[in-house]
Parts: C-alpha cells; structure tokens; sequence
C-alpha cells in the first residue's frame, strides 16, 4: 500500500518517522534480490536513484546563497569523509557534517560535495565485492538520516503568493526506489509548491490520489528499464482520471537519462536532467496550462 508523504512541506522530514525500522523494511524487500544477484542492482539503486537526486541542485529555500567566496568542501576532506558512513553511526556522522556547516559551508555544497560522493564511493565498495550488503544499507541509511536532519535544520522560505501549484511525485509502480521521489518532492515544496509524494506506489492508488486531487503536476521517477507502451497506457490513464483536465505530467531518473526517447514514446509532456530545470520547466508547463483553460 502506497503512503502520502509531506502535504505542502518538505516529505524528505516525514519519509521515515521511525527511521532505521522503515528502511530497512524497504531493505528486506529488496535483500534477497540483491543478495542473489551481481552488484549491479545495488549499483543501479545507488547511481541510479540515490546519488542522482542527491546531486540535484538544492538552491531554492536554502539557508543561503551561494557566492564565490562561500567556504567549499575541498577534495581531500570529500575523500576522506567518503567511507565514514561505514564506520560510524548517524549522530556521529551528523557531528562531522556539522563541521562543514558551522564553517558556513553551504547545503547546497554539502549535498553535492560531501554526501553524494560517499554514496558513490559505497556503491563501488560493493561493486568490488570490498562492502557487503548489510555495511551498504546502513552507510546509505545514515546518509540518508543525515540529509533529512540538514533539510529539518533548513526549513522552506519560499512562500507562495495567491493559491500554490500542487504537484505529486512517485515512482513508477513497480519501481522500489522512492528515494529520487521524495527529494524532486523536498524541492519542489521549498520552492512554494504544495508538493507531495508516495512511497512503493500501487497503480490503483496512484490513479486513485489523482482522481480526487486536481493536481498540476504529476512526475514520475523510473529507475528500472521499462515498457515505454504500459509507460505510455499509464500516462494515458493519469489524464484520463485527472481531477484536472490541464494536468502536466513529467518522467525522469536513470532510465530516461539512458534512453530519451522514452519521452515521446510516451507521451510525457517533458523531462529534466536535475532540479533546476526541472522547477523551470514545470513552472512554465502549469502557467500555459493555467492561461489555456
């Protein structure tokens, strides 16, 4: 059964409000899949849905801005920060971040420099067969648990003026990575959105959530390849349902960065490569939608 995480705040706050028991049950799920297989599958979660959306540029509402002479993260503290989540636990792990933090490194920075690297240096551990599955989940866990406890300590400061656009994300059905989801979700509301997001959606309750509330925007992170036809019915059967006629719908993740084509067939009205152009584009989507009704 899927969950509506977040309703006009940030959902990344909410994604786990029993934080080590909730993922590791989306863990178990996946345990024995990925236990009897090559790294690639964990290779895919982590490239393919953690560190990309981790990367996604967090500009909007962020505590400030970035200048040129803002502190960075350099390299070499980058590296050695990168296997530390393996080694200790997520207060201990938060003390180092605060480090960088009280130094006026931004989270913008933090985000990009510190913690996407680690996740990607894990995800290599593993490919080297250097890190177990168990050492993986908790180093991704603690990451995680450190970035919901950056964005708790950086509240959204944009407000919306007059009725705010309302949007859903989710993955696709079927897809177990909800990550990418709620951190398009955690932008989008810190940009004045009243955004929401699901986690492990069924089809039935997405379409259903769609049909009682007019949203303006629907997006669809696919991490796994998928038939871009049943994509396209899916599609179809959003704008059938839609409690708004103008509703714009966008895909994005690793499986539309691999194949673009994806796109037209089917039949999404657009795509981003990061947060950014995403905001932009769905900004533009909803006001010619709203202008056209």
């Amino acid at each position: 059964m899927a969950s509506a995480i977040g309703m006009g705040s940030a959902a990344l706050l909410k994604a786990i409000s029993s934080p080590l028991k909730g993922w590791m049950r989306t863990q178990d799920v996946q345990a024995d899949r990925l236990e009897g297989n090559s790294g690639q599958q964990l290779g895919t979660v982590i490239e393919g849905d953690f560190i990309p959306r981790l990367m996604m540029r967090y500009s909007h509402g962020t505590s400030s801005p970035t200048t040129d002479r803002q502190p960075v993260v350099e390299s070499e503290e980058a590296n050695r920060f990168a296997l530390l989540p393996l080694q200790l636990e997520a207060d201990e792990l938060l003390v180092e971040v605060e480090t960088f933090l009280h130094r006026g490194v931004s989270v913008e920075a933090i985000f990009l420099n510190l913690l996407a690297p680690s996740a990607r240096q894990i995800g290599r551990l593993w490919e080297d067969d250097e890190c177990d599955f168990v050492d993986v989940t908790m180093g991704l866990w603690r990451l995680q648990e450190v970035m919901r406890e950056i964005a708790a300590r950086s509240p959204p400061i944009v407000r919306s003026i007059g009725k705010p656009r309302s949007a859903l994300f989710a993955p696709l059905p079927g897809d177990q990575h909800s990550f990418g989801a709620l951190i398009v979700d955690e932008i989008f509301a810190r940009s004045g959105w009243d955004s929401e997001a699901l986690i492990d959606p069924e089809r039935r309750e997405l379409l259903r959530l769609i049909s009682e509330k007019p949203y303006d925007l629907v997006g669809l992170t696919i991490t796994s390849d998928c038939n871009s036809g049943a994509l396209s019915k899916l599609i179809s059967a959003i704008r059938t349902v839609s409690a708004n006629p103008q509703t714009r719908v966008l895909i994005g993740g690793r499986a539309v960065n691999e194949n673009p084509g994806l796109l037209a067939e089917a039949g999404a009205d657009g795509t981003a490569v990061d947060a950014e152009a995403a905001l932009k584009l769905a900004n533009r989507l909803v006001e010619s939608a709203r202008l056209s009704a």
